[in-house]
């Protein structure tokens, strides 16, 4: 006879009682079929697992010993379930986000991080800061799961919804004439010195910024390359020159730089969340989309 988890419970329960009887109650069955599964164990293990006369019923040495591993057996089994029920309803497991640099500058972003760690604090989470475009390859290879980035053209094979859009804004020096102003437009910038993104960098906010001066007809004279959206704005903080970037990077908070409104109404960036249209959705990644869905 092969031992199935109920004759761990009916044992534990006779062990536990030290009554057929109570035990049967308890089980909530009769107590000459509890007897017979009692013998079907014994015969099973091939030992008398308890001592039984008229008057009382007490555990052998084997009995106490099978008492011993049967509740650590079902405490497993127990655990196992719950794993598995954990794994299966996103309450546990792990959950690769990259994002680009300025996503967690927009307090809705971190607020949400913050939610999801709240809400399913067994669930890892993994975090890469990396810029827009060098976030498509790990999601297609799998490497990540789910990406908050700048709109940026994408492969067939990745899926998006929008997260937000926020304006862009002029970057100046405080003491630069234009910086008492409360809107210009893109015209006023067509003679100035620009602080841009590399153009060997990667990052999906050079093609966005470029094409917005492009339809306005200004080609930026740009005379200083760096790699990420800070550095422009510790640059363009020392007075060598102006940029352009999304109001997120505003509560960078830098006193020596001043942020002016465009007159432009299509000085717009978006910001997207990102994943793969064929991998499976996870049960973490879905809890996260949904999280940041209140966002749109």
């Amino acid at each position: 006879m092969n031992i199935e988890l109920r004759h761990l419970r009916y044992f534990i329960a006779v062990a536990e009682e030290l009554h057929f009887g109570r035990a049967a109650r308890r089980l909530n069955i009769s107590q000459p079929p509890l007897s017979q599964q009692i013998r079907q164990l014994e015969d099973a293990v091939d030992a008398c697992l308890f001592v039984r006369n008229n008057r009382r019923v007490e555990l052998t040495t084997a009995g106490q010993q099978f008492l011993t591993d049967a509740r650590a057996i079902l405490l497993q089994v127990d655990q196992a379930s719950e794993r598995a029920s954990r794994l299966h309803y996103g309450d546990s497991g792990e959950l690769r986000i990259g994002f680009t640099s300025s996503a967690p500058l927009i307090k809705q972003i971190p607020d949400v991080v913050y939610q999801f760690r709240r809400r399913y604090p067994d669930v890892h989470l993994h975090l890469q800061d990396r810029n827009s475009r060098q976030l498509l390859t790990p999601l297609q290879e799998g490497r990540i799961d789910l990406a908050i980035m700048r709109n940026t053209p994408l492969p067939d094979d990745l899926q998006y919804r929008l997260l937000q859009t926020e304006t862009m804004c002029a970057v100046v020096h405080k003491d630069h004439p234009l910086a008492g102003e409360r809107k210009i437009s893109l015209q006023q910038l067509r003679d100035e010195s620009f602080i841009f993104f590399d153009h060997q960098g990667g990052t999906a906010l050079y093609s966005e910024i470029l094409g917005l001066l492009q339809r306005y007809e200004v080609t930026p004279n740009i005379t200083l390359e760096v790699g990420d959206a800070m550095a422009i704005l510790g640059l363009v903080a020392t007075g060598l020159g102006v940029s352009i970037l999304p109001r997120s990077f505003r509560r960078a908070r830098l006193s020596e730089v001043v942020w002016l409104e465009l007159t432009e109404t299509d000085a717009r960036s978006e910001l997207w969340m990102v994943w793969s249209a064929h991998r499976q959705v996870t049960a973490p990644l879905r809890h996260m989309l949904e999280l940041l869905a209140t966002l749109s």
